[in-house]
């Protein structure tokens, strides 16, 4: 919210804002843009006949007194992707879902694009190298987007994918998540019928093949006014933990490893080919692209050590992170760490869903805070039922920060790999500090 506020700025547009809660890194950026409110919380004084549109964030429910107010002045009131919509009715839309690799799928096609010159708008969920805000809004003629399947507003449940009507919709694979919002498996794959649903006539969609629940789902389809292109892992090898990729006989080293980034990869040459970038000049933006922030990061390393960090916590993005560090790594000892920080990975009916999810590691930590359970209004989690739905005997269970931190100073790490899993930041644990200190 605060990055679309000043990207509206940017554009020209007056903006103002409230919020219950403003911490860093939004609070700082927002004083930088001049748009830190003077004083925290609601005020109906602040809502006026002046105003062109309310925009929710999530912090706004149905009693706040500011929506009260918009309501009764009859000001028109959006979500967020309902925002992003209406200010991209005169842009071609591409749009990125699926329950994994949306942030970097968007990221490479951004960063493709960047590199070709082409003049678009943006949205994506994290911080990328070359970019200074995660949101863009200007007179471009193109728009990507990372279309996110959780709610829109905290009073608009619909999810936000279903708000941007793509003309070009990729969609990279479909695994259950977001229980608390969506309670079953056949609610959760719905909303991806509902997003190709929501293609514009005339539209494509760029769909993973190598998901037999996402291709089932494609071929149950019948629009006959879409385009529907399928992909798969592309031709490639290793060498000396180097992956090299062939794209219509043109080649290219990539810095980004792992078969879930081969697939993203694809996913964004076919996007980018559609714009009528070359398979060159696609793989020669791509030789330096270093991914999203917290997508299998290279944190620190040195010749016999390499500390990655991932934004890996569903089952599904859990499995893929691991299997993309055996893979370039054969020969060395991984350690993987876990956090369990989501309301579904917290969650006790979900937990079978990890079944096995840490098997590729030599060694492997499951972590969870108290705290998070409370924080999510979730009874205490036993370690039993941890061990129960992880399936692997010598699974460490971990939920003291303190001993989190014992278990790492203890470890071995030459000729090994430590993989930092987690949506939150291991209950404050310095991970980045650490991580230099095995490594210096």
């Amino acid at each position: 919210m605060h990055q679309l506020a000043i990207a509206l700025k940017h554009k020209g547009h007056t903006v103002t804002g409230s919020d219950d809660e403003i911490v860093d890194p939004a609070r700082s950026n927002l004083a930088e843009a001049g748009l830190l409110p003077t004083s925290i919380g609601w005020n109906s004084e602040l809502i006026t006949k002046s105003l062109d549109a309310v925009i929710l964030g999530m912090h706004a429910r149905e009693d706040n007194p500011e929506l009260q107010k918009a309501k009764a002045l009859q000001i028109p009131i959006y979500s967020f992707p309902e925002y992003i919509y209406r200010e991209s009715l005169g842009k071609q839309r591409i749009v990125v879902g699926g329950s994994h690799g949306k942030t970097t799928t968007t990221a490479m096609i951004m960063h493709a694009f960047l590199k070709c010159g082409k003049e678009f708008d943006y949205l994506v969920g994290a911080r990328l190298k070359g970019f200074e805000q995660s949101v863009k809004i200007s007179e471009a003629p193109i728009i990507v987007c990372e279309g996110d399947e959780y709610p829109a507003s905290a009073i608009v449940k619909k999810p936000k994918f279903h708000f941007l009507h793509p003309h070009i919709a990729i969609i990279t694979g479909i695994a259950w998540d977001h229980i608390n919002v969506f309670p079953t498996f056949e609610i959760y794959l719905n909303q991806f019928d509902i997003f190709i649903n929501k293609i514009e006539p005339g539209g494509i969609l760029i769909y993973n093949q190598t998901d037999p629940v996402l291709n089932q789902l494609v071929q149950s389809q019948t629009r006959k006014d879409i385009t529907y292109i399928p992909y798969q892992i592309p031709v490639h090898v290793i060498n000396n933990g180097i992956t090299s990729i062939n794209l219509e006989n043109a080649t290219g080293t990539l810095q980004v490893f792992g078969d879930h980034n081969l697939l993203n990869l694809q996913a964004a040459w076919l996007v980018c080919k559609q714009l009528g970038i070359n398979a060159t000049e696609f793989l020669q933006a791509m030789h330096d692209f270093s991914g999203a922030a917290k997508r299998l990061e290279l944190i620190a390393s040195n010749s016999s050590t390499r500390v990655y960090r991932d934004f890996a916590h569903a089952p599904s993005k859990v499995i893929a992170t691991l299997q993309a560090i055996r893979q370039q790594f054969p020969h060395h000892t991984i350690l993987a760490v876990l956090e369990l920080h989501t309301f579904s990975s917290l969650n006790e009916l979900f937990l079978h869903e990890y079944n096995q999810s840490l098997n590729a590691a030599d060694k492997a930590v499951v972590f969870y805070a108290a705290h998070a359970l409370e924080l999510k209004k979730l009874p205490p989690l036993t370690k039993e039922k941890v061990q129960e739905g992880f399936n692997r005997k010598d699974l460490e269970i971990i939920q003291d920060k303190t001993v989190l931190v014992n278990w790492l100073q203890n470890q071995d790490y030459s000729n090994s790999v430590l993989l930092l899993m987690s949506s939150g930041n291991f209950d404050g644990v310095d991970m980045l500090t650490f991580a230099k200190s095995i490594t210096a």
